[in-house]
Formats: structure tokens, C-alpha cells, sequence
């Protein structure tokens, strides 16, 4: 296959200071469900993409619609309407598609839990391989960017159960912000719910979720973390969703917070 690269502009052309029409390729692809924004880029760099048999050298490439791009060879099919899946992933899972080590990924839960008419689907964001609880699933690489996105400021809410000793006191100390080892976190609002024996239920809530950040932090002020579940993302919750089931956002709720998440950035 040929490689489409730019055509440099010849001196005697004017400059075309019109809006070009349509987008990004990159961004079309992973509204697609192809992948996330980030990995068509990489795709892209591969030699993996190509228009009417023409392989693809930049992601900067604006195109109209989907017509005539390949991935892999085989045609991309048109967007699909954004569909938004809550996941209770159990523990001792990878948030991976797969791992060359052995170890069970959430899509081995998945294949027997998500809808027969279920497109392909990403996670939004990232659970540790020991942490359960919530994770959002979508065919919409779009929307999982936007979600993912520190800026977006979406809250997080977990609840550890730890072995140690703390008041509530120290927690509230954390709506401040901790730095640990170079490591900034922002404000966490963390609340002491009960107690059995040395064991604490602490209930979380974050907007940045780097990796690690609840076991890092409460490790940090002397507990030991040895149960650990998300609970809601947004406005999304866990609710009553059995361990390694799947329960499917209804389709106008989520047209509406993408919209007001990508209009908003929030």
C-alpha cells in the first residue's frame, strides 16, 4: 500500500484560511469504538489506518466521515450510538484485554455477563487488579477520553476497609491535598463510616484518580488496605449490580451527559 503524506504548499498558493469540514480521523475512529483517541494515534503510527487503500502517516488528517478507512484491512463500520455499561468488576482481575502472564482479565467476566447485541466496548479508566466495585464500560472512545480526563473534575467515590487507627480528624486533613513521595493528590473528601475492632470502613471521594491514589494515601497515614471498591463515577452507581454482572445505562440518559460533558467539559 502508498503511504498519504502532506502536500506542502507551493509559494505561489494562497493560504486557505476557511474552517476545514469534518474531523480529526483520530477523533472519528474512536467515537467509532475502534479504540481510545490516544491508541488510533498509535494505530496511525503502525501503518494500521488507511483511506481507500492509502496508508495513513499523520492523526491530523481531517476527513468528513468514515467512508473508504480501513483498520487492519477491513473496513470501519459508522458510529454507533454512545452506549454506557456499569461493570461490578470482581477482584483478582486486570483491567486489560488480555495478559500474556495468564492472569484473568475483565473481559473474561464480560463475555458471559454484556448483552448479545453488545457492541465493543473500553473501560473508563482503570481499577487495580485487587480493587472491585465500579467500572464503566463504552463503545465510545469520545466519551471515554472526556471521562477520563482530570480536568473533566468528575468524582470518584470508593470505600476501603483498612486495618489501623485513625480518627476522622486526620482524615479531614485530606480535603487539603497530601503530597507523598513527589506524588501530589488534590482534595479527597474522606469520611469515617464504622468500625469493627481495628478494621475501618472509610468512604472516599476524588476527582483525579491517579493510579493507586486511595491505597497510596491511606497506606501513607498507617492503614492497611485490605478491601477496596468503587462505588459510583459521576453520577453513575453501583447500587444493587451483582459481582461480575453488568447493568446498561439507559440510552437517552447517556446521550444527555455526553452532551453535557463534551459541551461543558465536565
Amino acid at each position: 500500500m502508498v503511504k498519504i503524506t502532506p502536500t506542502p504548499a507551493t509559494p505561489s498558493e494562497k493560504p486557505d484560511n476557511s474552517k476545514p469540514e469534518g474531523h480529526r480521523i483520530a477523533k472519528l475512529l474512536a467515537r467509532a469504538g475502534v479504540a481510545s483517541r490516544r491508541e488510533v494515534e498509535r494505530m496511525i503510527d503502525d501503518g494500521r489506518v488507511a483511506i481507500d487503500g492509502k496508508v495513513l502517516e499523520t492523526a491530523a488528517t481531517i476527513i468528513p466521515n468514515l467512508n473508504g478507512v480501513t483498520v487492519d484491512d477491513k473496513p470501519v463500520r459508522k458510529p454507533e450510538p454512545a452506549r454506557l455499561f456499569c461493570f461490578n468488576k470482581p477482584p483478582g482481575l486486570l483491567t486489560a484485554e488480555r495478559d500474556f502472564s495468564g492472569r484473568g482479565t475483565i473481559y473474561d467476566a464480560l463475555e458471559n455477563s454484556m448483552p448479545k447485541d453488545a457492541p465493543r466496548v473500553m473501560p473508563v479508566g482503570r481499577l487495580d487488579f485487587n480493587t472491585e466495585g465500579l467500572l464503566l464500560m463504552t463503545n465510545d472512545g469520545e466519551l471515554k477520553r472526556a471521562m477520563e480526563l482530570p480536568s473533566s473534575g468528575i468524582p470518584r467515590t470508593y470505600r476501603a476497609r483498612a486495618f489501623g487507627d485513625i480518627s476522622q480528624a486526620q482524615l479531614e486533613d485530606l480535603m487539603d491535598g497530601i503530597t507523598i513521595e513527589g506524588v501530589r493528590y488534590g482534595s479527597i473528601n474522606a469520611n469515617l463510616e464504622r468500625r469493627t475492632g481495628r478494621n475501618q470502613w472509610i468512604e472516599l471521594t476524588l476527582t483525579e484518580g491517579k493510579n493507586r491514589e486511595v491505597r497510596n494515601v491511606l497506606e501513607y497515614m498507617g492503614l492497611e488496605v485490605n478491601r477496596l471498591m468503587r462505588t459510583a463515577y459521576g453520577p453513575f452507581l453501583l447500587g444493587d449490580i451483582k459481582r461480575g454482572m453488568v447493568s446498561e445505562i439507559k440510552q437517552a440518559d447517556v446521550e444527555r451527559y455526553r452532551k453535557h460533558l463534551l459541551t461543558s467539559g465536565k
